[in-house]
């Protein structure tokens, strides 16, 4: 027995280390950032124009078809994701898997490349250091030629710097923070090094601003479910995700607003709390038809909040860069709210 223990003992302390070290890989953040840009080609070498361009939320993707049916072959198709992400300076490391090929570019610089892969799936990782907090360009170059299609990208902070850490009763300590009234419900940043301020409550609301773990905000504003947050920054109120806050009280305690609060409607208009994407460049008209009179062009990608749509369903009258108008609904998709609270005005 004594022998037996002698042994044991070392083989418990190793295996209890060897617990720890895998559930500090398990717990380290990976970042797969959002609102890419997807240009959707239907050849192999990401030539001419895009057959199809769309908001990928993420590049995380396994298709064992075609991944846009009437628009790419099932092979020899290819894409480019493109975006941008305010990240704090220091190193990171970037992971790229993919089936059959893929190139990552980051500020310029082609960190990984093996677009010209063929018919094995392969992850290379790079580390690569961001210098300023200017916004760092990604593009990610993808090429399926046969068989299924796999991609995948994501980074994770090496040695990045803090801005400071939360204590029991945060207050905001960074210099040229706006001032909070005593008895504030609070959020300070804790789940992430940089925190992207959006102006609707949603992964795809577009990005104005950011801040930085340790930061602390006054909250004046929560959706119906308390997953996202309007944070008083100072003159102006941006949506931040609740999961990377820390609250000083019960965070449901701030009032609801609605996802279109931010967009300022104008005078006669009710807010409905309904917000449309639009997944295509799209014309806005005066009237629900189609003849009627051009009065703006969408961008694909854009938030539209609605405020009216016709019995049938198939306009909604939305606000556009100040302007009211009407768009057709095959290419929105809602992304807040209940298009049943909106009245019929057309």
């Amino acid at each position: 027995m004594r022998t037996t223990r002698r042994f044991l003992l070392p083989a418990l302390v190793l295996t209890m280390a060897l617990m720890l070290l895998l559930s500090a890989t398990v717990t380290q953040a990976q970042f797969f950032g959002t609102n890419w840009i997807g240009e959707y080609y239907a050849n192999a070498d990401l030539s001419g124009s895009p057959a199809f361009s769309r908001i990928d939320q993420q590049v995380n993707f396994v298709w064992a078809a075609s991944p846009l049916p009437g628009f790419l072959p099932e092979d020899n198709f290819s894409i480019r994701w493109r975006t941008g992400e305010f990240l704090l300076p220091g190193t990171y490391r970037f992971y790229l898997t993919a089936d059959d090929g893929a190139r990552a570019i980051i500020n310029g610089t082609l960190i990984m490349d093996f677009y010209g892969n063929i018919g094995t799936q392969q992850t290379q990782t790079a580390d690569f250091t961001i210098t300023t907090t200017n916004e760092t360009s990604i593009v990610i170059e993808y090429v399926d030629r046969t068989g299924n299609a796999t991609v995948q990208f994501f980074w994770e902070p090496i040695s990045v710097a803090q801005t400071g850490t939360p204590g029991p009763s945060p207050t905001p300590t960074a210099t040229g923070l706006p001032p909070i009234p005593p008895g504030s419900l609070t959020a300070t940043v804790i789940r992430a090094s940089v925190l992207n301020i959006r102006d609707a409550p949603s992964l795809g609301g577009n990005r104005f601003d950011r801040i930085f773990r340790g930061q602390t905000y006054r909250v004046v504003g929560r959706n119906d479910d308390a997953s996202w947050f309007l944070l008083d920054l100072g003159g102006r109120t941006g949506w931040a995700y609740g999961y990377y806050l820390y609250f000083n009280f019960n965070e449901f305690t701030a009032p609801i607003r609605t996802a279109t609060t931010l967009y300022g409607l104008p005078a006669g208009y009710n807010d409905t709390g309904v917000l449309v994407q639009a997944r295509a460049g799209m014309r806005m008209r005066g009237a629900p038809d189609l003849m009627s009179e051009q009065t703006g062009r969408i961008t694909w990608g854009s938030f539209l909040p609605v405020v009216g749509r016709t019995a049938a369903g198939d306009w909604y009258q939305v606000l556009w860069k100040g302007t009211i108008g009407w768009v057709y609904t095959g290419f929105l998709k809602i992304v807040e709210g209940d298009i049943n609270n909106v009245p019929i005005t057309g």
